[in-house]
């Protein structure tokens, strides 16, 4: 996760009198059916490291499920806090993943980089094998996960990322992460008043331009579920209880966003998003780590949960989430339990 991974010393994240920017240099090898790049698709071979806390290791998430790959490809879930060196697998028995045997994601990270000096960031995809990670490139593997690993697909698995769509999937994927799942950072990490209120007026602007898109229809592109709903999910699941408050995205809440609120509800309650979603670690997370805003690491109790289940209405407008495909099934792996009403 680019912002939360890449302090350099003890919980830094803002750059006093400057602008927040994500440092994008990420590991681009790619896991293909042809191992173009020397890592070839393959069940068994590969393990994804994730962290709940993270929007971006939360998409990975998310799209596994869809897709059915939890058998072909295995998840580390490294604890929601970590420390300036890296993210730790304390949530298993003596601090160690046991397939990877390691206690810090770093280790995977200088097992091919041996003094790997960028961020060690989640999501990450590690070869089983050898130890090595094999990218961290989080916008791609998600990508490749619809299109490189079709052979291992679910039956009923659902398109993501369909080539008709493709052009105007990542036409809105590239304004939504530049003002909507990057803008809560600069908005949150901005270092002088100028940068916040310019990423708070680009931020808001995008929402309303969403809320705009989506009163007339139930996702983002087309008629069902695709990559670009999962992308601006894993923001506005977590806009609530961190950036509203944490971040000082407080024009709204989410929950004060009629359009906004009920399509992220409608998600939330579609199998494969709400299930993968772990408030207790999100909120851990920014609250401990993000030392220089929040001092005291004190985390707060609220916003109350339970209304995420309440109906949203959204069925009105047509489509169907799954296409001519299915949902998933239950989910195997653990997950907080989120409050009933």
């Amino acid at each position: 996760m680019g912002d939360e991974a890449e302090a350099t010393t003890g919980g830094k994240y803002v750059e006093p009198g400057s602008e927040f920017t994500r440092d994008q240099r990420y590991i681009a090898t790619r896991i293909t059916t042809d191992g173009r790049d020397g890592w070839p698709v393959e069940p068994g071979r590969y393990r994804l490291a994730v962290s709940r806390a993270c929007p971006w290791a939360n998409r990975l998430i998310i799209v596994r499920r869809l897709l059915g790959l939890e058998a072909a490809i295995s998840m580390a879930v490294a604890g929601p806090t970590h420390d300036a060196r890296s993210w730790t697998f304390d949530l298993d028995p003596g601090g160690r993943d046991p397939v990877l045997g390691i206690e810090r994601l770093a280790d995977a990270y200088f097992a091919r980089f041996p003094g790997y000096e960028r961020g060690i960031t989640v999501p990450a995809i590690v070869d089983v094998p050898t130890g090595q990670v094999v990218t961290n490139d989080y916008a791609r593997m998600s990508l490749d996960l619809s299109t490189e690993w079709t052979a291992y697909h679910r039956s009923g698995a659902p398109e993501l990322y369909p080539e008709r769509l493709r052009d105007e999937i990542d036409e809105v994927n590239a304004v939504v992460f530049a003002d909507v799942n990057n803008g809560v950072y600069r908005c949150g990490f901005a270092g002088s008043q100028q940068a916040y209120e310019m990423a708070y007026h680009r931020l808001f602007d995008r929402l309303d331009w969403l809320a705009e898109r989506l009163a007339g229809q139930r996702y983002l592109v087309g008629d069902t579920i695709t990559e670009a709903d999962v992308r601006l999910f894993t923001t506005l699941v977590r806009f609530d209880p961190v950036y509203h408050g944490h971040f000082k995205c407080n024009r709204q809440k989410l929950a004060e966003m009629p359009v906004l609120w009920a399509y992220a509800r409608d998600l939330f309650q579609t199998p494969g998003f709400g299930d993968t979603v772990d408030f207790d670690h999100i909120k851990r997370h920014y609250y401990e780590v993000h030392r220089d805003i929040n001092p005291t690491g004190i985390v707060p109790l609220g916003p109350d949960l339970a209304n995420w289940l309440t109906p949203h209405g959204r069925e009105q407008l047509g489509g169907r989430p799954f296409g001519n495909g299915t949902p998933p099934p239950p989910p195997t792996e653990r997950v907080t339990p989120t409050p009933l009403p």
